[in-house]
């Protein structure tokens, strides 16, 4: 670090608003270094910083709040001084906390003519692909290894030019369980939304023939011009597991031959649905990643698209930048809801909110699952909210759309996919390797350092926000334009690398029998 306390030009500190007293630091800095403040005032660190970790730009006295993005994110639980590492050991979430601002206005839309387009696949339900997968899909458990073998023929040469692949969708439940309790509402849910995305040319559904999830109600409540491009087996009704495999295939294969007859069109971004995902989260997210992807949906919902937010307890303490924004006084009202299920759901289980920071996140420097919230709010940009729908519900509005889902990566995902998302964009601070099939993913890294370590696995990189060579704004209109580009085609690199076939992970509520 050089003594006018800058890195290669760009300040050491990222101080987010003018009302913070904590700061982030750009680069690692050690005990005794001299920084400077943005009034252009000297500061002394007094002891080691990690890179992405917070100082304390002033004196704060114990009990009192801390703020990152002009936001409390904490209480002081010991006297903190000027130039300190402000973290875990005395940074907690105790006592009320001071008001809080709330969000900006949201920005208008395109006029139609104005509006930005891409090449996709229009399916006869009127939704449009980005890829063009045949899907196998397992009603239960017990039809999941013939799932498997039955795409696994076609990992290699042997499908017709113009079908993407053919991907098992496989899990654990399906049987054991209630026939009428939420966590068979929630899969059914889950399946029906897999079996009718766009991004399936054409589906497989197998089952094992005895199962408490039988195919028959399963698709029933799905669209004639869904159902017309379903094919269902059993394995006993097969002969067994030989038999199912063969006529599985052979099956498959008559719909590839129709797959492959697909072409991409022309259509307008109001037919893509993008899902907004983080993980591994660190101190930077908030500061590049998180906020150049906001960045990107507002112009996608300025062109007409569709963007969907969703980890119900990773918006906590942050939900009023949100309801501030929500379209009506209901939509605000179904967030509440939502989080306060979550509040008695997880003291249900001897859980807190609170505890949600992960050790790679703390790591990485965030300390309180508010400040967690308030960086991962950022990905929704600053679009009007104009729905709240729960777990795996089509997606029927426009605009910014949030689902109820987990924080756990997998299962928001599996949920987004299902509600129909085309697309995913998830950002990274500690170098997650998502993949998901049948929807692209985009990974979104938060730092220049991370994209250089992991060039194989990130497709973006924000670090030159960090870096202080680009802006916000004009990392968010690279990113719009990868996006389009990705969707009219363009492989991501976990589509290279041929990951996403085990990461249908549907949210499993409800007893085991």
């Amino acid at each position: 670090m050089s003594t006018d306390g800058t890195s290669g030009g760009a300040p050491a500190l990222i101080v987010l608003h003018p009302g913070d007293n904590v700061a982030v630091a750009r680069i690692a800095l050690g005990a005794g270094d001299g920084v400077e403040r943005p009034d252009g005032t000297a500061l002394r660190i007094t002891s080691p910083i990690g890179a992405g970790h917070k100082v304390a730009l002033r004196p704060i006295g114990r009990g009192e709040a801390v703020f990152k993005y002009g936001q409390p994110i904490g209480l002081a639980s010991v006297p903190i001084e000027a130039g300190a590492h402000v973290h875990t050991h005395n940074l907690e979430l105790a006592g009320p906390m001071p008001p809080r601002a709330t969000g900006e206005a949201s920005l208008p839309l395109l006029p139609p003519d104005a509006a930005a387009t891409f090449e996709g696949y229009r399916r006869a339900d009127g939704r449009v692909g980005t890829r063009n997968y045949i899907g196998v899909i397992a009603s239960v458990n017990c039809s999941a290894t013939v799932c498997k073998a039955i795409a696994q023929v076609f990992q290699g040469p042997g499908l017709p030019a113009g079908v993407d692949g053919v991907v098992a969708i496989t899990h654990g439940s399906g049987c054991g369980m209630s026939a009428d309790g939420e966590g068979f509402t929630l899969l059914q849910r889950t399946l029906r939304g897999y079996a009718a995305h766009p991004n399936f040319a054409a589906v497989l559904l197998v089952g094992l023939g005895c199962e408490v999830n039988q195919i028959e109600p399963l698709i029933e409540a799905l669209p004639q011009a869904t159902r017309g491009r379903l094919r269902t087996l059993t394995i006993q009704d097969a002969g067994g597991t030989r038999e199912a495999v063969e006529q599985g295939q052979a099956l498959v294969r008559e719909l590839a031959e129709e797959a492959s007859l697909e072409r991409r069109s022309t259509v307008p971004m109001s037919a893509l649905v993008v899902g907004l995902q983080c993980g591994g989260s660190d101190g930077y997210s908030g500061i590049s990643a998180n906020p150049a992807l906001g960045a990107a949906v507002d112009l996608l919902v300025r062109h007409g698209g569709t963007a969907i937010l969703s980890e119900t307890p990773e918006i906590h303490g942050a939900e009023h930048l949100l309801t501030a924004r929500a379209a009506s006084p209901e939509i605000a009202r179904r967030l509440m809801e939502r989080l306060q299920w979550w509040e008695r759901y997880a003291a249900s289980h001897g859980a807190q909110l609170n505890n949600n920071p992960s050790p790679g996140n703390k790591a990485g420097g965030i300390t309180t699952i508010l400040e967690k919230s308030l960086g991962a709010v950022a990905k929704g940009g600053s679009s009007s909210l104009n729905e709240v729908i729960e777990y795996a519900e089509p997606v029927r509005a426009r605009g910014l759309v949030f689902m109820d889902t987990p924080g756990y990566d997998p299962v928001s995902a599996t949920g987004q996919v299902a509600g129909g998302a085309t697309l995913i964009c998830f950002t990274t601070g500690r170098g997650s390797t998502y993949g998901c099939k049948p929807a692209p993913t985009l990974k979104l890294a938060t730092t220049t350092a991370l994209f250089e370590r992991m060039r194989l696995d990130m497709d973006f990189n924000a670090g030159g926000i960090v870096d202080g060579t680009q802006t916000v704004a004009q990392a968010g209109e690279a990113l719009f334009a990868l996006i389009r580009e990705s969707a009219s085609g363009r492989r991501t690199l976990s589509e290279e690398h041929g990951l996403g076939d085990n990461e249908f992970v549907p949210w499993q509520l409800g007893a085991v029998m």
